[in-house]
């Protein structure tokens, strides 16, 4: 059978390869619905160092996709089943204790390997969640999802239990999650949320409380950086002075240049850091369950765009040129 994957060659430019694929003992799947990440706009735009884009490139981009099971030789689903996809690949021998988005030889679609702008996907079964909604377009938000899920679940298995005060830094997509998600896994946890743009700020109306600047006797129990680039060494500099001793940190914003971290004062606290990235398919699982809920559903519709039809290679240029100017998250339906 012959697949056509749309492949970004250089920034800006995508050409098409047909390959041939097996899926026999897989299952194949249509893709319908997707959402652009901030790292496939790095990689379209450029913005990844030349060493590194001329080792993953060609490349099909998006790791963010919903979609339809057309065939499944492994009989766990039926014809027609709405599924999300994990991009994430692991290695057959996972080591005890170690998560599968930190296995050493793992892979992870998007990044090295193509992504799900293709005619068909085929995936093992373990690679596959199904979920019970009609209406499917906000299931291509799970992977920022169950990243955010899987940051929390890190959270509260590594924090002392005095959560008092949880801070999130940054208003963007992956902040609003995880500030969504703390609401949803400690109901009681006070979520304080630092931001920089009053109108993104509009949409965290379920958190306690909302902050651009913070005095100087302001305090919290523990944090998480959603920001990236650089300006994740304010962040995570005003983390380190508000912060009250013991705290943990959990680190989520990608940054492509080294920054500076006062690490004397993390000493004098006590503080944890704690790098979270990506997700597993338990993570994917719970993703999967809170968007089956009606009210989480809603909010995490808030922050989703809808750009229309991906009809043509030219529709891709757009949607990307587009996800520059939106607040949030973009997202469009696949019919290449």
């Amino acid at each position: 059978m012959i697949n056509c994957i749309y492949q970004l060659i250089s920034p800006k430019i995508i050409d098409v390869k047909f390959q041939d694929i097996d899926f026999s003992k897989k299952v194949l799947i249509r893709p319908r619905f997707m959402s652009v990440c901030h790292a496939d706009l790095r990689y379209y735009n450029g913005k990844r160092k030349r060493e590194i884009l001329e080792k993953k490139l060609p490349m099909a981009l998006i790791h963010e996709c919903c979609g339809v099971v057309l065939r499944d030789e492994t009989l766990n689903f039926p014809q027609g089943t709405n599924v999300v996809m994990i991009p994430n690949d692991p290695p057959s021998d996972l080591k005890p204790g170690i998560f599968e988005n930190y296995a050493e030889n793992s892979k992870f679609l998007s990044s090295g390997s193509d992504g799900f702008m293709q005619e068909f996907i085929v995936l093992n079964p373990d690679r596959v969640v199904p979920f019970n909604f009609v209406e499917e377009t906000v299931f291509c938000i799970s992977e920022l999802v169950s990243v955010a899920v899987h940051a929390v679940n890190r959270f509260i298995n590594c924090s002392h239990k005095n959560r008092e005060k949880i801070a999130v830094f940054g208003d963007g997509s992956v902040g609003f999650l995880v500030s969504l998600i703390l609401k949803k896994i400690i109901p009681d946890a006070f979520v304080i949320l630092i931001g920089k743009h009053t109108e993104k700020i509009r949409h965290f109306s379920f958190v306690d409380d909302s902050f651009i600047e913070l005095h100087e006797n302001f305090k919290f129990d523990h944090a998480f950086e959603c920001i990236g680039n650089q300006g994740s060494s304010e962040a995570i500099d005003k983390i380190i002075n508000h912060i009250r001793p013991q705290g943990t940190v959990i680190l989520m914003g990608v940054s492509e240049e080294k920054i500076a971290v006062n690490t004397r004062n993390i000493l004098e606290k006590g503080l944890t850091f704690i790098g979270s990235s990506r997700s597993g398919r338990k993570d994917f699982e719970t993703a999967v369950e809170f968007l089956e809920n009606e009210e989480f559903r809603n909010r995490v519709s808030s922050i989703l765009s809808f750009e229309g039809s991906v009809n043509k290679i030219n529709d891709i240029h757009k949607i990307f040129e587009k996800s520059l100017t939106i607040p949030f998250k973009l997202a469009f339906k696949w019919n290449l």
